[in-house]
């Protein structure tokens, strides 16, 4: 079997947060491949840690996705700030021969480092076009718990498990290793917090994860991390303000002094994404439909909302109004050119993670988040059947049914993007419909 079958058959996707399938994109032919291991929302600390516990898992795994794309040069992504782990690469790289092909590459400490296009451009000088996705200008990116993935399922192993960092103003702050299905309520209480009544919970980093509305789901393979934080927080507070509140602040206080757009990380890529003349569209209520087309090129970064905008306005929240309003009308923008460069001032408008943390009100938890075992052994998991991107995974397992950790449970529909999932707990079956599967531990 190859290894790109292997790697299907494991159900390996995305495992920094977007759930792509990773079969799909190491289906292509590239000139590079690159790590991404810039982990570059503030407070987690999952990527950082592999890379120091599983060097020689994940150098092994990358190097494999590497010759498998037909690259010509293996690049690890990681923040020159980590001096441990990357001594700590390098050496196992030597050691394991594999100088000639797989090199470290450092990052700056900025946000977003970790988005596909800035790291595409940091560690190659290639510009990704507007709308575009890495393998445009010859690059293939995965992440670090990925590139781990591919060393197990080389071995058989499929995805089963997932590693989450929780933090935030908490007394527990650790990075553990849980099942695939395991109720979030159960990894949130690590952190030593039984009642969330007075919390609001982040599922993912800061800057890009939404407030969780209720703690009733389940972890997926995409899970990277969740930030609990006070409700009274002003970051809580900014990100739980309604579409409606958003639009009547915009419209009341926008004075376009372009500060989202000049600090936009696509914007100096080259890009013609532009928020503030989507602030003032709002404002305005200006009908051109081809000046709104720009709104699709934003990253969601947030960087607009939440460091950019001198008085707190909602710039990404305006993008998004009128990406909804063409997406309702089938409109997509097209780009002009197919080239691009970044923009001079580029260099002089990075924004380090350091000043990033202390605007958002986060310097007070900006601490270790070391791995820790636990005896996390839920008596039920339920495995999402769409936890990637593409359409669900079709149940092969009916109820009532044994299965043991590892047993497939739901496969690929037929001529169709999509990632196989895996029992994360050998048990018996207890439902199996289109969204979940669950499972009772013996």
């Amino acid at each position: 079997m190859s290894l790109l079958d292997m790697v299907k058959e494991a159900g390996i996707i995305g495992a920094g947060g977007a759930g792509f399938p990773t079969h799909a994109k190491l289906a292509s032919k590239a000139d590079y491949i690159l790590l991404n291991g810039a982990e570059c929302e503030p407070l987690l600390r999952v990527d950082q840690q592999l890379m120091e516990m599983f060097p020689d898992e994940i150098i092994k795994g990358f190097e494999a996705a590497g010759r498998l794309v037909n690259a010509d040069k293996a690049i690890i992504g990681i923040k020159g700030k980590h001096k441990e782990v990357i001594a700590i690469l390098q050496d196992r790289i030597k050691e394991l021969q594999a100088g000639d092909y797989v090199e470290v590459g450092l990052l700056p400490d900025i946000y977003p480092a970790g988005d596909e296009q800035v790291l595409v451009y940091e560690l190659t000088g290639r510009v990704v076009p507007e709308v575009g996705i890495p393998i445009q200008v010859g690059c293939v990116v995965i992440n670090s718990e990925t590139a781990l993935n591919i060393f197990y399922a080389s071995a058989g192993k499929p995805v089963t498990e997932k590693y989450i960092t929780v933090a935030g103003d908490i007394p527990n702050r650790l990075t553990v290793k849980v099942s695939v299905g395991t109720p979030i309520i159960d990894v949130l209480k690590l952190s030593g917090i039984e009642n969330f009544d007075d919390y609001a919970v982040i599922d993912g980093g800061p800057m890009m994860g939404p407030v969780m509305g209720n703690l009733d789901g389940f972890v997926t393979k995409k899970n990277k991390g969740f930030v609990i934080l006070k409700k009274n927080h002003p970051l809580i507070r900014r990100k739980t303000a309604t579409k409606e509140q958003a639009k009547r602040i915009n419209r009341a206080s926008c004075e376009q002094c372009r500060m989202c757009t000049d600090m936009c990380p696509r914007f100096l890529l080259g890009h013609a994404t532009q928020p503030h003349k989507m602030m003032r569209a709002l404002a305005y209520d200006l009908k051109d439909v081809e000046a709104q087309k720009v709104a699709q090129l934003c990253c969601q970064c947030n960087l607009c909302e939440l460091f950019a905008c001198p008085i707190g306005l909602y710039p990404k929240a305006a993008n998004n109004f009128f990406r909804e309003k063409l997406a309702e009308q089938i409109i997509r923008y097209k780009p002009t050119k197919e080239v691009f460069e970044a923009r001079s001032a580029r260099e002089h408008r990075l924004v380090p993670s350091k000043r990033l943390i202390a605007r958002i009100g986060l310097h007070d938890f900006d601490k270790p988040a070391p791995m820790t075992d636990t005896s996390l052994t839920p008596l039920v998991v339920r495995i999402a059947t769409r936890q990637h991107v593409g359409v669900p995974a079709v149940p092969v397992v009916s109820v009532g049914e044994h299965v043991q950790a590892g047993q497939l449970i739901g496969k690929i529909r037929e001529d169709s993007l999509g990632a196989a999932i895996h029992a994360s707990i050998s048990g018996t079956i207890t439902e199996s419909g289109n969204d979940f599967i669950a499972i009772r531990r013996d």
